[in-house]
Formats: structure tokens, C-alpha cells, sequence
């Protein structure tokens, strides 16, 4: 069923109304996400390629986290293929002719149950830079892509196609205009894909193409068929060949067969040939023939062929064989036995790309479901690539501590919980993530009553109650109190209750409830789903071979959403599409199923989302790209499921819906997001327009708002975890309509609550280099956002306390639109000695010591309008012995300390001055000999008396030197931090700095009493006015 796919006049569609939209998003562009990682557990790396000249430039292709390149041999790397409108990638090539010329592949060529699509070829003419899409848009997956190496021109591609339908864009496609017209020149049929494509590095007219017969359906994969075979064509792809049992191959249906031909003997070539009974085949005559060659039985030559099947031949030595599957085993006899290459106590399991540079062998790069790694010794040692936050996570949800934690489960790489914001320096790193479960990872539920506890799901509902302070993990998935065959999705629904927190749902086909933990369980509704035997043969699932993992476990439940309004009201969806309401704990059960218009029946429930204004108002999200249909279906119904109006249709987002929230404080704002990224509507769901400020294209799995902090949390299937700081100025901009915003000359948003908390040194790690990686971190400070509806002058802030008294004013040259800056908490401070005076009106003070916890206002002028908003200024909780009398102590001590300051850098101005005006004095008159020596005379003293400031420069570090302003910064060292009183020591440095001071201070007076004015009169004695009385 092909109803809806990526399709250029769908892009077209959503390009123009998002031209017309009244959703706005243009003014919010100084408005970015930050991303927080992980990246110590990386995600699935797909294709790999190396510039073979420069082993420092390395690109590689993600599952759905776009293209990465690295200059630095994979120290440091950068995401390229951000603003494209696709992440998954299957295939990508160096022009062999060229490095800088990129192919691009899109759609990953491992048909799990997970995998994302693509959309087409691209390419790129600037090493990455910049991208041209060069159509294919229809094939979905492609998993192959090969530049001819002497015609830059010629390129084949290797389609698999959709694996979830059936279509006649898949096979092998060749360009010779370098991509401007493709033709189909290899095709098997609507089911049949290329799942691998090699070109004869001797003769580039020769290629061995393998295909494939598959089919994925939401309950049930199929890998094999008649139409699965090796094909080889001598004439660049115009003709093929098949090979069959006739040529040596097995008889009988095929399925996934990879492909490699050994570079040191080209007429040696391999293929990993999945049948009923898998083997590795070897021709030693260019393909002509072929014959079995690994020993019967040998399971190191793979595993689950439909996901891997990879195969490599070491380019120096045609009989050392490379097998990619849950690990990586190596031949050094020709495809005969297989043994462990790489140690998976090591290296992340699940493997899917592999390099080896063909001009040493000994450099190896593999990637898998655990991201890259590397080896310079063939394997002898692998290094981790920690810096690709690449994950791909299906659920995110957030705790209440402060700062809050966000925590999901990744695709086979368990479930995480890290902060929101370290309260530390130096980003926030892969340490700071705590592990909560392996296996792969689902939702994660906190303990609403206390964080330290929660929920965790791995496959097939493995739920378990964690205790992060001791690491205890407590397995509570219920059983049938008679025995009955439960049916658990892959990805199952689970939830805690908003009105009793020791109650937590799961669901099965039955909607199972624990009153105490999960300790005890009961079911409180009849089956829940359709309950179609048809849709119920996981057992057989696979094709050829069997692989009854429970990712096509069906007729189940994927979604519990309570009412936070009323309590017994419980929204249930499952995957074959019903939309179960109770309004009275479980008693009974309305079923929605059939009244969503323009809904296919039975399309799988991603999420629901209950209202948080309405208890009648509830949100659906289908997603029914499992059968080869890419629209997007959200639905509200505001009458109990009674009726249902679809708020997203085609042509209004690029991709299928995946997830959605709506604004806890302003229902007209929602933010939803598809396999294509973030979307947002201003309006109630009557338009929508893409986020790109500082926000890639990728699948955008499950979003949050955090309830206190106003942040929206996102959980990416690619890009792991994203957090939109404070989302109340797009929220305030709805409510408000974005008209009268912008005629506004300037507006000062509603201003978050901010802590001035202590910020501790980081842990583990110092002067890492540049391999690790650091989430970007909320700044320790007061966000402060507004709009100007041009860009002409200066924005005026001034913040004041409670009694009017203004503590800190700055400037900023704002762009027109919305602008965030950050107040550090800092209140007006003062020059220090010897620094530049300011010029000009419009100047920002020095920043003085910390304003203390209260409330202050702010006020923005600019071009002569207000705008006017109050800061709470909170102090850090985890301060004890906080005493506010001590600390207003600490101002008025402050205070003293800024006077003694002004004096010594008015005398240090004095004397700087004094020294300039000698100098210019001098340059009146060169020749007359009385003045130069009168003036060496003060200059001599002038140095004198700098010496009792400064310290003589000198070779090396004397240390014995104490003069004036070192004297006055040991006083503000000695001040301390925000919450910290004044010490016996600051007093003492104080009294110590005002003793020496005074002599210092007299000497200065004396010399510009007596010895300036004595020069001063000598000048003026010359007719020269330029010396100026102090």
C-alpha cells in the first residue's frame, strides 16, 4: 500500500506553505537548541569512505544522523548534511578522480525493524560544503554507490527500495551525464532491491551486482525469494548475466548475498549468500563460476544476513576475508574457516560498514550500532570514536531535580539518564551519563515521588524498577495470572499515574496496573487490540532465516496516556490501530478505531497526548510508514474520541508525524515532529513551519516540556538529545499574535527564574585535546530575551532592586527580531587600575561583584520605547549557612574596597597622563636641551613612582615584589564568592593595603604638589601650554 512518499511536489508543497504560513519562525533565528549528547554510546555508522591520498579526511554516513567528515583522521568531526531533507543514509563515494566530489546515498540498506528512509542521490562538489539533490527521490533505500574510476561522469547505484512496499524505483541505476538523467538498467521486480553492487577494480566495465527479494510488514519480515540472485555485466551495466545452482550457486530460493572481489586478484571474488543454508561462495574466475567454500556448520561466517551480510577482502592478501555481522570475523584461508577479528568485550557489536585503505591494509575503520572505531594495526587495537553524538533514541522524559535530568532508551544501546545543565565546567561530558539498563533502550519513567527511583524498558516490555543510588535493578514485567501467552511490543507502552504515584501501566494486549511499584499486578481491561491471528505468526518470521527477535511482535499495545485531569481516565493505542478511551479506571473501554478521516485502518498508534486543559481533549499521532505510506496523521478530538479532526496533513510537513506536544500554558502553540525534523505551529495546527535555527534535519522522535523550566526536551532518533532553552518568548508570541509583535519597536519577554549557582571544576579529565566530546551547557546565567522590530542603535538594559536603585546597565547592538543575552548576575563595577577609560555615552560598565538573591526589574530603552519585566534572582540551594545580614555586610565592605579602588586607579590615571604629556612636551621643542633635561628629570620620577604600583618587568619570576595593585587584588581575592561572608583575611588585607596606601598616596601628592607644578611652571616659562595642572 504506497499511498504517500517523499516526492519532489511534496517538497514543493511544504516549501510554499510554509511561504504563506502564519506561523512565523523567521524572528526566532538567534533562538538555538543545544545538544547535549550522549556520545560515549554513540549509534549506528553506515557507510565509510576516506580520501585515498589524505587518510586525515574521512566521511561517513549514519543510520539517521546525516553525513559527518573529519580533516583530522577522526580526532575531530563535523555534521555536513544538516540542512538537507533526509538524515538516513545508505551509501556515499570519494570520486576517485576528484576528492572533492562526494556521493550521497540516502536511506540505510539494513532493513531492521527501525531502519529510516531516504530520499534520493546527492552530491557534493565542495568536499561537503554544499549539496545538489540528483534525484532517485523514489528508490527510499539505497545502499550502494560507485563512481567509475576514470569518468567521473559514470555512476551506478544499488537500490533496495522500500522495504516496507512494493514500488519500480529499486535495482541498479546508471548516470554517464554525471547524474543529470539515471536509467534503470538492472531490476528484478517491485520486491526486488540491490543489496550489494561491486565494480572490478581491474576493469570498470565489470560489475557484480547481487539481488535481493524482501519484504517488511509491521508483523512480519520476508527475506528470500526466486527472484534473489548474482548478476554480472562485462559492458558497464547495459546487460547482466544471472548466475545460478547451473554456475555452482545453491538451488532453491536466495536472499541477502554480499558481494566482494579481491583487488591483489580480481578473478577472486566472494559472496556471503543467505539460503536455506547460509554459506560463503567463491568464484576464482571473475564470477563465471562458483563454489561453496566454507565448512558446513561454521557460524562465523555471520549471522542474521538481512541486517548484515557484509563482506570485505583484504586488498593485499586474497585470502584474508572480512565478515561483518554481530561481530567481525576474519579467513586467512580463502572463505574455508572463520574466526573472531574483533573482540566484542571491546568493540560495540551489530556491524554494518567497514574500510580498508587499499594501499595499507593495516588501516582499518568499522562502523556499527555503537558508532566508529579504528585501527592502525589491523585490528591489534581499535580506537573509540567518543565524539558522535549519533544516538537514536525512541522515548525522553525529564525528572524534577534541579537542575533536571533527561533520561530515554537508545537503539541497542541500553537507556540513559544525564543532566539537563552541569553545574560544572566544561561542557557536558559522556561521564556524566549514568547507564539504567543495556539491551535496547525504551521509555524511562521516573518516580514522580522521588527521582532516585524509576522505570526502565528494554525489548519486548522488559521493565525493571532501577535505584540509581546502588545500581539495584528490580525486573517487574507481570505474567497472566492463568498462563495465557502474553503479546509484548518491541517498543511497549508504559506510564506512571499523575494522581497516585505508586501506580504504574503496561501494556501487553491487556492494559496490565501496579499499585505498589510493580510489585503486584493486575489487568484491568479486556484485549485491547484487534487480536488478528493473522497478524500473530512471529514464530515463522524471517524468510530463510528464522528471527523471531520481537520486533514483529503484533496486535499489541504501544501507548498509555492517563489524564493529568481527571483520575481513571486512560487513553490506550496499539499498533494496529485502535485508540482505546476509559473514563472510569478500566471498567470500560470506547474504541475511536474507524473515525479518524482519511486514516488507513489499522495504522499504528506512536503516541497520545491528553490535554492538559480539557479532559475531553486528546492528541493521536499515526505513523503508517510500515506499509509504505509516508503522510502524516495527527488527530484531536475534544469530545471524548467521540469525533476527530486530522490537524496535520500532506503537503504541510516534509515526512511522517512521529511525535507531538502542545503547550502546557498556551494551547495554540505545538510543536511537532516528523521523520524530516521539528515543526511548530503559532496557530492552533492550522499551519505549521519547519526549526532550522541551530537544529538539524533528523528524525524527531518524542518531545517534552518541562514544566518548570518552560524548556522543550527532544528526543532525536539520530542525533540523540536536544534541549530548547526556555520556550516562553515563542509562547508569549503566540498568545500575543505575531502582528502586534512585530509592530512593537522593542518588547522584553517574560524572564525565567535564574540561580546563581556555584560552578564547580569538572571531573575525570583535563587538557583533553580534541577528541572528546562536550554537550553544549546551559549558561550560568539570567536569560534574558527580546525583540526590536529594526536594527538601528543600541538596546539600553538596566536592572534595578527593589528600591529603584539601578545595580547594573549594559549595552548591546541587537539584530532585528528576537535577541537572548545573558545577565551574569553582576552589578556595576568599577575600573580597575590602569585600564582603558571608556569613550563615548552608550559604554558598559565593568562588571562589579554578585547582586544578592531578591527580585529586581529589568528595563529595556531603545530608540527612545521601554519595555519593562521582573527577574527573580534565586540563590543555589546547595549553599549551607546562607546568612543575608553577613552577606549585607559583605556589600558595605565592598563598597570600601571600590573607593580605595577609585583612588588608586584615579592616582594610576595621574600618573599615566603625566608620563604622555612629558612625552609630548619633549616633542615640542627637540632642540632645546634645558627642556629634555627637565623633563628626563620627571619622567625618572615618574618611574620611581610607578615602581610603587607595578611591578619591574624582569627575566624569570622574582616573586619578592608586593607593589600597590597587587596589593589591591589580594584584597578582592580575598572577598569571596557569592554566598560567602567577609573573612578574618580580607579584613586583615584590607587594613594591610589602606597602611601602605597612605604613604604611597602621599608620596604621589608630594611629587605633583612640588615637582610637577615646579615643571609645569618651567614649561609655561617657554610659552607651552600643554602641561596640565593635577
Amino acid at each position: 500500500m504506497k499511498l504517500f512518499k517523499y516526492s519532489l511536489f511534496a517538497l514543493l508543497l511544504v516549501l510554499c506553505v510554509g511561504i504563506q504560513a502564519q506561523t512565523d519562525l523567521s524572528m526566532f533565528e538567534a533562538m538555538k537548541p543545544r545538544s547535549i549528547g550522549p556520545a560515549g554510546m554513540s549509534g549506528r555508522v553506515t557507510a565509510i569512505d576516506v580520501v585515498r591520498h589524505n587518510k586525515n579526511v574521512i566521511y561517513i554516513g549514519t543510520a539517521s544522523g546525516g553525513v559527518w567528515k573529519s580533516t583530522s583522521a577522526g580526532t575531530e568531526w563535523e555534521p555536513i548534511f544538516d540542512d538537507q531533507e533526509v538524515a538516513s543514509i545508505g551509501a556515499l563515494a570519494i570520486d576517485p578522480s576528484n576528492p572533492s566530489v562526494i556521493w550521497v546515498g540516502t536511506g540505510e540498506g539494513n532493513p531492521r525493524n527501525s531502519l529510516n528512509s531516504g530520499y534520493g542521490l546527492y552530491r557534493s562538489l565542495d568536499a561537503g560544503r554544499t549539496w545538489q539533490h540528483m534525484g532517485l527521490e523514489e528508490t527510499s533505500n539505497i545502499h550502494r554507490v560507485i563512481v567509475h574510476p576514470n569518468n567521473p561522469k559514470t555512476v551506478w547505484v544499488g537500490a533496495i527500495g522500500s522495504p516496507w512496499g512494493e514500488h519500480e524505483e529499486r535495482g541498479v541505476f546508471k548516470t554517464t551525464d554525471g547524474g543529470k538523467t539515471w536509467e534503470k538498467v538492472l531490476y528484478g521486480g517491485p520486491g526486488v532491491g540491490t543489496a550489494d553492487l561491486v565494480l572490478d577494480p581491474s576493469n570498470p566495465n565489470k560489475l557484480i551486482a547481487a539481488m535481493w527479494e524482501h519484504r517488511r510488514y509491521p508483523w512480519f519480515f520476508n527475506s528470500g525469494g526466486p527472484e534473489s540472485g548474482i548478476f554480472i555485466s562485462h559492458d558497464g551495466g547495459e546487460t547482466w548475466d544471472r548466475k545460478t545452482s547451473e554456475d555452482g550457486l545453491p538451488k532453491g530460493d536466495l536472499g541477502r548475498i554480499g558481494l566482494a572481489i579481491a583487488p591483489s586478484m580480481p578473478d577472486r571474488v566472494y559472496a556471503y549468500v543467505e539460503s536455506k543454508e547460509n554459506a560463503i561462495y567463491r568464484s576464482d574466475n571473475g564470477g563465471v563460476d562458483w563454489y561453496r567454500v566454507s565448512n558446513k556448520g561454521d557460524r562465523g561466517i555471520g549471522n542474521r544476513p538481512f541486517y548484515y551480510a557484509e563482506i570485505y577482502v583484504d586488498p593485499k592478501n586474497e585470502n584474508r576475508v572480512y565478515s561483518l555481522h554481530t561481530y567481525v570475523t576474519s579467513s586467512e584461508d580463502g572463505g574455508k574457516s572463520f574466526n573472531t577479528f574483533v573482540n566484542p568485550g571491546y568493540v560495540h557489536v551489530d556491524n554494518h560498514a567497514y574500510y580498508i585503505h587499499p594501499d595499507d591494509p593495516n588501516f582499518i575503520i568499522l562502523g556499527n550500532d555503537g558508532g566508529l572505531v579504528m585501527s592502525t594495526d589491523r585490528g591489534g587495537s581499535w580506537q573509540y570514536s567518543e565524539n558522535l553524538p549519533i544516538g537514536q533514541f525512541y522515548h525522553v522524559n525529564y525528572d524534577m531535580e534541579t537542575p533536571y535530568n533527561v533520561m530515554g532508551g537508545m537503539q541497542d544501546n541500553g537507556a540513559w539518564l544525564g543532566p539537563s545543565q552541569l553545574l560544572k565546567q566544561g561542557g557536558i561530558r559522556n561521564s556524566y551519563w549514568e547507564r539504567i539498563v543495556g539491551g535496547d533502550g525504551f521509555d524511562v519513567v521516573p518516580d514522580p515521588q522521588n527521582s532516585r527511583y524509576g522505570y526502565s524498558l528494554s525489548q519486548g516490555a522488559n521493565i525493571q524498577r532501577y535505584d540509581r543510588k546502588t545500581g539495584e535493578m528490580r525486573g517487574i514485567r507481570p505474567e497472566h495470572p492463568e498462563g495465557e501467552e502474553l503479546r509484548w511490543n518491541w517498543n511497549a507502552g508504559v506510564n506512571v499515574d499523575p494522581h497516585d504515584k505508586k501506580t504504574v501501566y503496561i501494556g501487553a494486549q491487556y492494559l496490565f496496573k501496579s499499585s505498589d511499584y510493580g510489585l503486584n499486578w493486575e489487568i484491568i481491561s479486556p484485549d485491547l487490540t484487534t487480536n488478528n491471528p493473522e497478524k500473530q505468526d512471529q514464530i515463522n518470521t524471517g524468510g530463510l532465516n528464522y528471527d523471531n527477535t520481537g520486533a514483529e511482535m503484533h496486535t499489541t499495545i504501544t501507548v498509555i496516556e492517563p489524564s493529568t485531569k481527571t483520575e481513571g481516565m486512560i487513553w490506550v493505542g496499539t499498533d494496529d490501530g485502535n485508540v482505546q478511551l476509559t473514563r472510569d479506571g478500566g471498567k470500560t473501554w470506547a474504541n475511536s478505531a474507524g473515525k479518524f478521516p482519511g486514516l488507513p485502518e489499522a495504522t499504528w498508534v506512536q503516541q497520545i497526548k491528553a490535554s492538559t486543559y480539557d479532559e475531553a481533549t486528546a492528541f493521536v499521532v499515526f505513523d503508517d510508514h510500515r506499509r509504505d505510506n509516508w503522510s502524516p496523521y495527527v488527530y484531536q478530538t475534544t469530545n471524548y474520541g467521540r469525533t476527530w479532526k486530522r490537524i496535520v496533513n500532506e503537503g504541510d510537513v516534509f515526512g511522517f508525524a512521529l511525535s507531538f506536544v502542545q503547550d502546557p500554558i498556551e494551547p495554540n502553540l505545538m510543536f511537532l515532529g516528523t521523520e524530516g525534523g521539528l515543526y511548530v505551529s503559532m496557530d492552533g495546527s492550522e499551519t505549521w513551519e519547519k526549526w532550522t535555527h541551530g537544529y538539524p534535519t533528523v528524525p524527531t522522535m518524542d518531545l517534552a516540556i518541562h514544566p518548570r523550566e518552560h524548556d522543550l526536551i527532544i528526543g532525536t532518533f539520530g542525533r540523540a538529545i536536544w534541549i530548547l532553552d526556555d520556550i516562553r518568548p515563542i509562547r508569549e508570541a503566540t498568545t500575543m499574535g505575531m502582528k502586534k509583535l512585530k509592530d512593537q519597536t522593542v518588547h522584553l519577554f517574560e524572564i525565567p527564574d535564574a540561580t546563581n549557582a556555584i560552578v564547580g571544576p569538572y571531573w575525570g579529565y583535563r587538557s583533553t585535546g580534541n577528541g572528546m566530546f562536550f554537550g553544549e551547557n546551559k549558561p550560568f546565567s539570567a536569560a534574558i530575551s527580546y525583540y526590536v522590530k529594526e536594527k538601528k542603535g543600541k538596546v539600553k538594559m538596566e536592572i534595578s532592586d527593589q528600591s529603584g536603585k539601578v545595580v547594573r546597565t549594559r549595552y548591546y547592538t541587537p539584530d532585528a527580531g528576537f535577541n537572548r543575552v545573558y545577565w551574569g548576575f553582576e552589578t556595576d563595577g568599577i575600573r580597575s587600575p590602569g585600564s582603558r577609560q571608556p569613550s563615548g555615552n552608550e559604554v558598559t560598565p565593568p562588571s562589579g561583584y554578585d547582586a544578592l538573591p531578591g527580585t529586581y526589574n529589568v528595563k529595556l530603552t531603545y530608540n527612545d520605547q521601554t519595555s519593562t519585566q521582573a527577574i527573580n534572582l534565586l540563590r543555589d540551594e546547595r549553599v549551607e549557612g546562607w546568612d543575608v545580614a553577613a552577606l549585607q555586610e559583605k556589600q558595605a565592605f565592598i563598597a570600601k574596597y571600590y573607593e580605595l579602588t577609585n583612588e588608586v586607579t584615579e592616582a594610576v590615571d595621574r600618573l599615566n597622563e603625566a608620563q604622555e604629556i612629558v612625552g609630548k612636551v619633549q616633542k615640542l621643542d627637540e632642540e632645546n636641551e634645558a627642556l629634555q633635561e627637565k623633563s628626563k628629570e620627571v619622567k625618572k620620577k615618574l618611574a620611581e613612582l610607578r615602581k610603587l604600583f607595578y611591578s619591574e618587568p624582569v627575566q624569570g619570576n622574582r616573586g619578592d615584589d608586593s607593589p600597590i595593585t597587587s596589593q589591591l587584588r589580594n584584597v578582592r581575592g580575598k572577598v569571596g564568592g557569592s554566598y560567602t561572608p567577609v573573612s578574618q583575611a580580607a579584613e586583615y588585607a584590607y587594613a594591610n593595603f589602606v597602611r601602605n596606601w597612605e604613604p604611597v598616596k602621599s608620596q604621589l601628592n608630594t611629587f605633583f604638589s612640588n615637582d610637577w607644578n615646579d615643571y609645569q611652571q618651567f614649561v609655561e616659562g617657554l610659552n607651552l601650554v600643554l602641561v596640565k595642572d593635577f
